[in-house]
Parts: C-alpha cells; sequence; structure tokens
C-alpha cells in the first residue's frame, strides 16, 4: 500500500497557507518553527523560491531574529526575559539558577530574549513556548519537577 505524505510537508503548508499574503515570509516562518521547532537550511531554498526572494534574504531573516533556531532544540526550550523589568524583579538570580540547573544535567536549552510582554508578572521565561512569571528560582524547580513527572 502506497501512502501519500501530501499535505503533512510542514514547509509546503506554510508556503501554500501565508504565499498570497502581503509580508508572507515571517508567517511562513514562524508556522515552520512551531511545526518543527526551527527552521531548517533546507527550507530555505524552498521559501526563498516561493517568495520570488533569494536564499540570502530569506536566510538574513531567519539569523536576525533572536526567535527563529536553525537547529532543532535539545531539551525543553526556556527563553528567560533579559529586559529591565524583569532583572529588577530577580530575573538574574533565576536565569543564573536556571543555567546551574542546566549545567548539572537537566535537559534544557535555554534562549536569552529581550523582553515577553509580561512586566507586571516580572521575572518571566517560557517553557517550551508556555508563559510563566513571577517566577523564582524555587518556583522553576517545581514546575520542572512537575512536567517531568508527566512525561
Amino acid at each position: 500500500m502506497i501512502v501519500s505524505l501530501e499535505g503533512f510537508d510542514p514547509v509546503e503548508k506554510a508556503i501554500k497557507k501565508h504565499a498570497n499574503t502581503l509580508g508572507a515570509l515571517l508567517p511562513i516562518l514562524h508556522d515552520i518553527q512551531d511545526a518543527l521547532h526551527h527552521v531548517p537550511q533546507t527550507a530555505i531554498g524552498r521559501v526563498a523560491l516561493a517568495l520570488n526572494l533569494s536564499k540570502a534574504e530569506v536566510h538574513g531573516v531567519v539569523t536576525y531574529y533572536h526567535h527563529f533556531r536553525s537547529t532543532a532544540p535539545t531539551g525543553r526550550v526556556v527563553q528567560v526575559c533579559r529586559a529591565e523589568a524583569c532583572q529588577a524583579m530577580g530575573g538574574r538570580a533565576l536565569s543564573d539558577h536556571i543555567n546551574k540547573t542546566a549545567q548539572a544535567g537537566a535537559d534544557l536549552c535555554i534562549e536569552p530574549v529581550y523582553c515577553l510582554g509580561l512586566c507586571a508578572s516580572a521575572p518571566a521565561l517560557t517553557l517550551d513556548g508556555q508563559p510563566y512569571g513571577r517566577l523564582t528560582p524555587h518556583v522553576f524547580d517545581e514546575l520542572i519537577a512537575g512536567l517531568e513527572a508527566r512525561s
């Protein structure tokens, strides 16, 4: 039996969804990263061709924005806010604790971001895309432990 994979390719799906939209590049890249957790090198040429852009233009956008990754992350993705409000509310101590947790063997892919828009709930981070605020090192440890218990 032959099974068709048509419609299951996230790159093609993103291109088809946004190709006729003004300013389609960023929505396409977001959809690809949402599906694959990164924008693979193989997608850059396909997106460039679909949008009549050069590979360099697409690559430039992927590498310019901190949100996009060129390689798949390992472990849980933790984006720690580095903006002033989070730093003023203990963000540096939280970030140091998360780095130590990763060095101790936790499977974390740590990415700094420069504002999550959660200033009123500082310090903040996202964990696998889910936002969390008013974090302390202790609350972070409980959060990770709870996620690992569910896995």
